[in-house]
């Protein structure tokens, strides 16, 4: 006999997630994040781009405080967190260590005293004991500076203070700017001035010849030059004699020449000039 169908399609498809169809393949959608326990680690964030049930360990796995720091179908094997990176986490002038950085090690940084006082996940109490910040190694001054600790009781940090050796100067709880005057040490020499505005820098003082002689120069004694025929009184008198001065350095004083109209010279003294009157009235 013919058996007749007198039902079709009427059939129904149940995903095992639950998704059920009629009459043609359920579409199953597995969102593999929901799982539990979460196949991401403690600290991770689990994503799912596509939920097609033939779609499957394609989740991915992101650092939550490194987004750049991911795995496809499984968990990353360590996402650093190191607590120390928080931003006064510790107290002013106590260190921070964080020995294990694995998420699931939270809380478990130290923070230490100057003076050795230490603390686990919270910031020290630096109360007790003595603190010389200026025994601490390098030294908190300058090396030309020297350093003082007035009040040494842990809970007052940062009062150092530093002295400058050489000029003046000092600061509070940090290096002192130094002001030397290079011109207190005279090195121009006589017969220049000396000026110095920049007091934090060296070799930049000025030296300045005195008038009437000329000549300037910077970290340094100036070259003096001194046209001894610009005098007062002139030096070859005023009896129509010529003044030459071909060397002007202060170390080179009377070699100017001095020279009559008939040509008669002297060096460092007012010439001789022999005219033989005869001579010039026409007797001869």
């Amino acid at each position: 006999p013919v058996k007749t169908v007198k039902s079709v399609g009427d059939y129904t498809c149940t995903c095992a997630n639950g998704v059920v169809a009629t009459g043609a393949s359920a579409t199953c959608e597995t969102d593999e994040c929901a799982a539990m326990p979460s196949p991401c680690g403690s600290g991770q964030t689990c994503t799912d781009p596509d939920k097609a049930a033939n779609k499957l360990h394609d989740f991915e796995c992101v650092c939550d405080n490194d987004m750049t720091v991911k795995k496809v179908d499984g968990p990353v094997s360590a996402c650093v967190v190191d607590e120390c990176a928080t931003a006064g986490i510790c107290g002013m002038g106590q260190t921070c260590k964080d020995t294990n950085t694995a998420p699931s090690s939270l809380n478990d940084f130290t923070c230490e005293c100057m003076n050795g006082v230490m603390a686990v996940g919270k910031p020290a109490i630096c109360e007790s004991g003595n603190t010389d910040e200026c025994a601490a190694m390098p030294p908190p001054c300058g090396s030309d500076q020297d350093c003082t600790d007035p009040n040494t009781t842990g809970g007052s940090l940062n009062d150092f203070v530093c002295s400058c050796r050489t000029g003046m100067g000092s600061a509070v709880g940090a290096v002192a700017t130094c002001e030397v005057n290079e011109c207190d040490t005279n090195p121009c020499g006589a017969g220049q001035d000396c000026t110095d505005t920049k007091l934090t820098s060296t070799s930049d003082y000025e030296c300045t010849c005195r008038s009437p002689k000329t000549g300037k120069a910077t970290g340094m004694a100036a070259t003096c030059e001194f046209d001894e025929c610009s005098v007062t009184p002139p030096p070859c008198g005023t009896m129509g004699q010529t003044c030459t001065d071909p060397v002007k350095t202060d170390a080179s004083l009377k070699d100017y020449t001095c020279e009559c109209t008939n040509g008669v010279k002297a060096t460092g003294a007012v010439a001789i000039c022999e005219t033989d009157e005869c001579a010039a009235a026409g007797y001869l």
